[in-house]
Parts: C-alpha cells; sequence; structure tokens
C-alpha cells in the first residue's frame, strides 16, 4: 500500500503551479542549448579558441548526466517540493555566476556548478505536474511538461543566436534570474504543503563515485571525440575504456547494493525499457536534426545565428499550439506514439528533398511538421514507460528515463556531426573527379567565372567553395533519409510494449 496522495489542485492555484512547474523545465532545457549556438561569440569574447570553448558545453553536460539519476534519490530523502525548489534557487544564482564569469576557467567552474545543481529540475517538475493534477487530467500534466521541454531547444538557437548578434553573451545566463526567482517563489507558495514524506537514506558513496566517474569519462569522450580523431587518440581511448570498466563496475555495485544509489530495478518493467528505449531512440533523431540542420544553414548557406534559429521556430511553436489538444485525446498510447514517428519521420524526409537554392519558407515547412510529432512524442511514451509506477516512485524513474534521453542525446550529437563531415569528404572527393581541367562543365564554369571579372584563381576559388557546399548538402540528405528510415523502425518498438492504462491510472499503485 502506498501512502495516501494530496488531492489535486483547483482553479488558479492548478493553473500558476503548473505555469510554475513548466517555467523550470524550460529554464534548464534552454540553458543546455541556449549557448550551442553561441560558443563562438563566447569563446572569442574571453580570447580562447572554439576547441576550449567547448568546455564550456561539456563541463555542464557532465554535471548534469551524474545528478539526473540520483533524482529519486533526493527527492526521497528531502521530499520533492523541497529538493526541486532548492534545485531552482541553486540553478538561479549558478546562472549569475556564469553571466558575471570573467575568464574561461570561472565561466567552466560556474558551469558544473549550474549543471550539477540542476538535475532534479526536469524529473521533479514531472512528478509535481502529475500529483496537482487530477487523475483524469494527468495527459494534460504530461502535455503542459512536454511542450516546454520540446519548446526551449526550439527556441535556444533563436534566443542565443540573437543575445549573441547584438548584446553581451552573458545575457544567455542572466536571463534565468529573473525567471528562476518567480518560478522558486511560486512553486513553494502553492506546493510547499504538498511535501512528500521524507527517510533517511544512506549515502550510496561508491555508487556515487562510481557513477560521476563514468559518466564525466563518457561524456568528456563524446564532446572531445570528434576534433581528435576519435580512437585514432590516446585521450579518446583511455576516456573510451574507463567508460566501459566504469560502467560495468557501477552496474553491478548497483545491482547488488541493498540501498543503491541509482534504482536499476525499473528495468525489470517490460513497458519502462521499451517506452525508455524508443524514448531515446525518438529523442536522438530530434536532437540530432536539431544540431545538424543550424550548423549546415550558418556554415553552408549564409544564414545568420538569429536566421537559423527562426528558421527552427515552428517546431517549438507548432509543439506550443498542439500541446494542448493532444493531452485531451483518448486513444491508445500506443497509437499517438504511432503517429508522433509517422510525422517525424516525414519531417525528416521532408528534409532529404532540400536543394541549394530552397527558400526560408521551404526550410521552415518540415519543421512544422515536426513540432506537431513533438507535441505528441512525449505524452504516449511516458504513460507507456511510467505505467504501474507508484506515485512514490515516480521521480526516481523519472530522472532515470531523463537520464537516458539526456545521454542518448550526447551520443546522436557526436555521431551524426562525425558522419556529416565524413560523408562529406567522401562526396567531395567524387565531385572532384568530374571537377578536373579535363572537364568540359569544370572549363565552362571558369570561363563564366572570369567573364565576371575573376582572375583565373579566383574562378578555381568560386568553383572549389561550391563544390564544398555540395558535397555538404549531399551529407546533409543523406542523413536526413537515415534519420526517416530510423524514426519509422521505431513504431515496432512501441508495439512490442503492451498496453498502458488509461491516463487516469497512469502512476496508480500497484
Amino acid at each position: 500500500m502506498t501512502a495516501a496522495q494530496p488531492a489535486p489542485l483547483k482553479g488558479a492555484a492548478l493553473g500558476i503551479a503548473a505555469v510554475a512547474l513548466a517555467l523550470g523545465t524550460f529554464m534548464q532545457v534552454l540553458d543546455g542549448t541556449i549557448a550551442n549556438v553561441s560558443l563562438p561569440t563566447i569563446s572569442g569574447n574571453l580570447g580562447v579558441s572554439t576547441d576550449s570553448g567547448t568546455w564550456i558545453i561539456t563541463s555542464f553536460a557532465v554535471a548534469n548526466g551524474v545528478t539526473v539519476p540520483l533524482t529519486g534519490w533526493l527527492m526521497g530523502r528531502f521530499g520533492v517540493v523541497r529538493t526541486f525548489t532548492a534545485s531552482v534557487i541553486a540553478f538561479t544564482i549558478a546562472s549569475l555566476l556564469c553571466g558575471l564569469a570573467w575568464d574561461l576557467p570561472s565561466l567552466i567552474l560556474f558551469r558544473i556548478l549550474q549543471g550539477g545543481v540542476s538535475g532534479p529540475m526536469i524529473p521533479g517538475s514531472q512528478a509535481l505536474l502529475l500529483s496537482i493534477f487530477p487523475p483524469h487530467k494527468r495527459g494534460t500534466a504530461l502535455s503542459i511538461w512536454s511542450m516546454t521541454t520540446l519548446a526551449a531547444p526550439a527556441l535556444g538557437p533563436v534566443l542565443g543566436g540573437y543575445i549573441s548578434d547584438n548584446y553581451f553573451w552573458g545575457w544567455i545566463f542572466l536571463i534565468n534570474v529573473p525567471f528562476g526567482l518567480v518560478t522558486a517563489s511560486l512553486t513553494w507558495r502553492h506546493l510547499h504543503d504538498r511535501e512528500t514524506p521524507t527517510r533517511k537514506l544512506p549515502i550510496d558513496t561508491v555508487g556515487l563515485a562510481l557513477l560521476a566517474f563514468w559518466v564525466f569519462s563518457l561524456q568528456t569522450m563524446l564532446d572531445l571525440g570528434k576534433d581528435r580523431d576519435w580512437f585514432n587518440n590516446g585521450l579518446i581511448v583511455t576516456l573510451a575504456i574507463g567508460t566501459v570498466i566504469g560502467f560495468a563496475a557501477w552496474l553491478i555495485w548497483e545491482a547488488t547494493e541493498q540501498r543503491p544509489v541509482v534504482d536499476l530495478s525499473f528495468f525489470k518493467r517490460c513497458n519502462f525499457v521499451l517506452g525508455t528505449l524508443a524514448l531515446c531512440l525518438g529523442y536522438a533523431l530530434f536532437f540530432a536534426n536539431n544540431l545538424l540542420l543550424p550548423l549546415w544553414l550558418q556554415e553552408y548557406q549564409g544564414y545568420n545565428a538569429t536566421w537559423a534559429g527562426l528558421v527552427a521556430a515552428p517546431s517549438g511553436v507548432m509543439a506550443v499550439l498542439a500541446g494542448p489538444f493532444v493531452g485531451k485525446l483518448k486513444l491508445d498510447a500506443r497509437w499517438l506514439a504511432t503517429l508522433a514517428f509517422l510525422c517525424l519521420g516525414g519531417s525528416f524526409w521532408m528534409r532529404a528533398q532540400f536543394t541549394p537554392d530552397a527558400s526560408f519558407f521551404v526550410l521552415a515547412a518540415p519543421l512544422a511538421l515536426q513540432g506537431l510529432g513533438l507535441s505528441i512524442f512525449f505524452v504516449p511514451l511516458l504513460t507507456i514507460l511510467l505505467d504501474g509506477i507508484p506515485p512514490e516512485g515516480v521521480p526516481a524513474a523519472s530522472g532515470l528515463s531523463n537520464f537516458a534521453r539526456i545521454t542518448a542525446g550526447s551520443f546522436a550529437a557526436s555521431i551524426i556531426t562525425t558522419y556529416w563531415d565524413r560523408r562529406e569528404a567522401l562526396h567531395q572527393a567524387r565531385l572532384s573527379e568530374a571537377s578536373s581541367p579535363l572537364s568540359p562543365l569544370y572549363r565552362s564554369a571558369i570561363e563564366q567565372l572570369q567573364s565576371y571579372g575573376q582572375s583565373p584563381l579566383q574562378a578555381a576559388g568560386s568553383v572549389y567553395r561550391q563544390l564544398v557546399n555540395q558535397a555538404y548538402l549531399l551529407s546533409s540528405l543523406e542523413l536526413f533519409w537515415v534519420s526517416a528510415l530510423l524514426a519509422v523502425a521505431m513504431i515496432a518498438v512501441v508495439w512490442f510494449c503492451r498496453k498502458p492504462a488509461p491516463s487516469g491510472q497512469l502512476v496508480a499503485a500497484e
């Protein structure tokens, strides 16, 4: 039997609390993506190379990756409301420090702090949203959570690009301060009397140390691997070995420890395993393509950071607009997940039809379809993976699934950027075969450019630049095709799950 749950909130209190919790999720997810597009600006202002500046991203990801799976232990020890509120306050302070950082080491230190303290924010907001809504509206609660989770990555490049192009880079962190204060105050005011029972839990120091070790090794390997030629570099090989050994040791320890820091027993549930797998792979496809498209637009299509972000904006806008309607659908979660993956697959297929002269609206149209798919994506998969888990287990299960999702996103980002460059090299070599001085088309292009006033060397340079642009376009189109096929393939995983309970019984005690 489980402890009695507080009655759901009603009226204005429910709306205000839901907005506060959604804002907490939005801030955390936004901060994980907003710095990406601003990295060249930050590195330049701090007087370091972009390669060194990647530690700004890596440090946040590593610290966050360690603390997300600890959510269950933290909330069991200190309570869900208290842990979430303290996390938001600490995140706000860390954001202030990041915005005031004076050099790269200080910024990296504050980003570690920011990533570490923000770990409980996403799982905590998810668990609290489920608890404040009545059972028959828990689909609405999950749709609110998914809207903010998906809108932030889409708006991050827009906001980050605009700030980088027009203001001091520190504002990408300082904007969190007022929103963090509002979130923490509203959450505590409306939810402090709904605190969950706490118990004195011992600290699994060995498990925590092993977790920190292998997550640090993995995230560092994924972030640095592309720039250091992966396993041809000694550091990357060492990190890979450390990841494998650390993960194996951690898995064995947590499986045999009486009170583990991360509860792996959820993986005994078929729906949790398959739902988490589908969630991770679907999110990985979204995250990878969300990274690839702005990168291609900025580097090879002449878009600045702001306009590249605006191309991605329809995804977030559509997710926000369609989200409330998705929460009201009463279909089998597996059918909803199928529709979500079909929309994602369709979006990637539309991108695979891009041409070098594609207009802004042609580039943005697939993002609107992606937004529709993403508005449906989280609700059914969370319904599946949380099926049958009692309320007190939701924070731990949510933390574990979110940790897996974040890790999958890191893998996807590294894999897609690596293969993007490698496939470009292959296409460039093939295109170069048709661009020799013996080719009539090549000679014709050179002569035409010279007739416009370019020297022979300038004309050859112009042709080479177009060749590189074409090679990266072909590489991008291939990856979009593969993403479309993988999205459709995920439908099979969904249908291996058993039919979950209706949303009203989503977290019913067993």
